[in-house]
């Protein structure tokens, strides 16, 4: 009896995992009342192999689909928060990121649960797996007859499924073949991934005019202006359009586009692909800034040791003061000095905040700004060009500060208590609708921030120069499964002759970009940047070279 039901067991494991969906929306009951093809195989190869290698053959088979399975579950997370496969071979490098993320944002108990659940996937399911295999190929051969039969029915039955095209579940076949399709996806993602190596080394290698204009050609249609780049965490299309927090967000641009706009301000804005989605933001600060497409961690490992010209090379070789500003940084970040070329690097820890943290973010968005306004741009300071990355707008979205009055700040100690006002992160997992409330509210925040920073700060300024912008859009339980990379991009400046550069890109007037707004690849950015400020947009455009 014991041994019967173990066997069962085996069954029902070794079936589970070979018709696993690619997806986590596909996950339901109906999901599994599939037939895989590679079972077939196992029982049919258990039958006729001569039994001194079924063994050999159910033990490597067995290792094989337990890896598979391994790489399945990755992918799966993956695909629900990044919105792509999992890459076997770059992505455990992205793994210590994303236990500090979970640090930051739900606290060590989380983080290390994360580690072990990991550690005892990586171990105990390919030898759970792989147990299995062997006890349903042993006990397929010791009932050759039965197990022959019930084999053969079920693959009649899966040929015509696959024939038809049944599907219980939309998007899910009832004739599965998915551990074949993923291992064949797998294989070939690796030889690409072994390929594009020398793909973008050869981009890297490639001759870049930019990168020989001099100095006294750079920018010029800049000159004398402080240029400051604004990612806001996970502003994605989706916050300004088919979802639930778009109304608000909407209103609330139009509003600052006319807050601005009584002050002299011109805007205009439009949509980047982003080379991420969901995270891992830093391929698309890479993109932004070095005109290549960064859509990896292999590509940005091999970005970073380059001489790539950057914009902040740019500007810095133009004669800028160039700053970074990551307040999730917790410690000095050396590759901003030594490949974006800034001259100044702030992390949480240099910006004298004393209040206290939000989930993921160390410091709220409006004492980032302010603590920058007090730093860098104090009355008779030198042109700064500075990227300046807010994060309270990063998931998991809450708890969230309030908008306060600037003079209050202060040394952030203001914000004592304020975290424990809102929900814990770890309240609102599972529920999305709340999730997608509270990022709206997140984005919200960051936003007033930005239009409060410019009207307290800067009402009279001609000298500002402000480029806001997503890095990516927000994970899948926010967009859905099958959002776009898009995200916003606005340029706002007093000064009419700012504007005036950019009249050719075709940009909708405002804040808030609309459906149809013109979409560039975010790698497309820099030269186009360039080229609007550089000596004259004819000769840039003749050094550049078509896009």
């Amino acid at each position: 009896m014991l041994s019967t039901a173990l066997t069962l067991l085996a069954v029902l494991l070794v079936w589970s995992v070979l018709v696993l969906p690619e997806r986590l929306f596909r996950l339901s009951p109906a999901g599994f009342l599939r037939i895989p093809l590679e079972v077939l195989v196992l029982v049919g190869l258990a039958v006729l192999l001569p039994s001194r290698w079924i063994r050999v053959v159910a033990t490597v088979a067995g290792v094989v689909l337990g890896v598979v399975t391994v790489v399945r579950i990755f992918d799966l997370g993956f695909r629900e928060a990044l919105h792509r496969p999992f890459n076997p071979v770059d992505d455990w490098r992205l793994l210590p990121a994303a236990v500090d993320m979970l640090h930051e944002s739900f606290g060590p108990g989380w983080a290390d649960a994360v580690v072990v659940g990991t550690v005892l996937v990586v171990v105990l399911v390919p030898v759970a797996v792989t147990l299995s295999v062997r006890r349903v190929c042993r006990a397929s051969a010791q009932r050759r007859r039965i197990a022959a039969g019930t084999a053969g029915s079920l693959g009649i039955v899966w040929l015509v499924c696959a024939v038809v095209g049944v599907q219980l579940v939309p998007g899910v076949p009832v004739a599965s073949r998915g551990a074949a399709e993923l291992a064949t996806v797998q294989v070939a993602a690796a030889a690409r991934n072994v390929g594009d190596r020398s793909v973008f080394g050869a981009e890297l290698a490639a001759d870049d005019p930019w990168s020989r204009v001099p100095a006294a050609e750079l920018l010029t249609g800049l000159r004398g202006k402080d240029v400051i780049f604004v990612f806001v965490e996970s502003y994605g299309r989706v916050s300004v359009q088919e979802s639930s927090v778009a109304p608000d967000i909407r209103a609330l641009l139009d509003a600052g586009t006319e807050t601005l706009g009584a002050a002299g301000f011109t805007m205009r804005s439009a949509f980047l692909t982003s080379s991420t989605f969901g995270g891992v933001s830093w391929l698309a600060h890479a993109t932004l800034h070095s005109g290549l497409w960064v859509d990896t961690q292999q590509r940005y490992d091999q970005l970073l040791p380059s001489d790539r010209f950057t914009l902040p090379a740019a500007f810095d070789r133009a004669g800028w003061r160039t700053v970074v500003d990551v307040p999730s940084n917790r410690d000095p970040w050396p590759e901003g000095r030594a490949f974006y070329r800034f001259d100044v690097d702030y992390d949480r820890n240099d910006v004298g905040y004393e209040g206290p943290k939000f989930s993921f973010a160390a410091i709220p968005d409006q004492y980032t700004m302010a603590a920058f306004e007090r730093l860098e741009l104090a009355s008779g300071h030198p042109p700064v060009m500075a990227e300046i990355d807010l994060v309270s707008s990063h998931e998991p979205w809450t708890p969230l500060p309030r908008l306060l009055d600037w003079d209050e700040l202060g040394d952030g100690s203001v914000y004592d208590g304020m975290p424990a006002a809102g929900p814990a992160p770890a309240d609102v997992i599972g529920n999305a609708a709340q999730v997608t409330e509270l990022y709206g509210q997140s984005i919200e925040y960051a936003l007033s921030v930005l239009i409060s920073f410019v009207t307290t700060f800067h009402e009279q300024d001609d000298d500002l120069v402000l480029v806001l912008l997503g890095d990516h859009q927000p994970a899948t339980v926010v967009t859905g499964p099958a959002a776009s990379h898009d995200v916003p991009i606005t340029i706002i400046a007093r000064d009419p002759a700012v504007m005036d550069r950019t009249s050719s890109w075709g940009w909708d007037d405002g804040m808030l970009p609309s459906p149809d707004a013109p979409v560039w690849r975010m790698d497309a950015f820099r030269d186009r940047f360039l080229t609007a400020f550089g000596p004259s947009p004819g000769a840039a455009v003749a050094l550049a070279g078509p896009r």
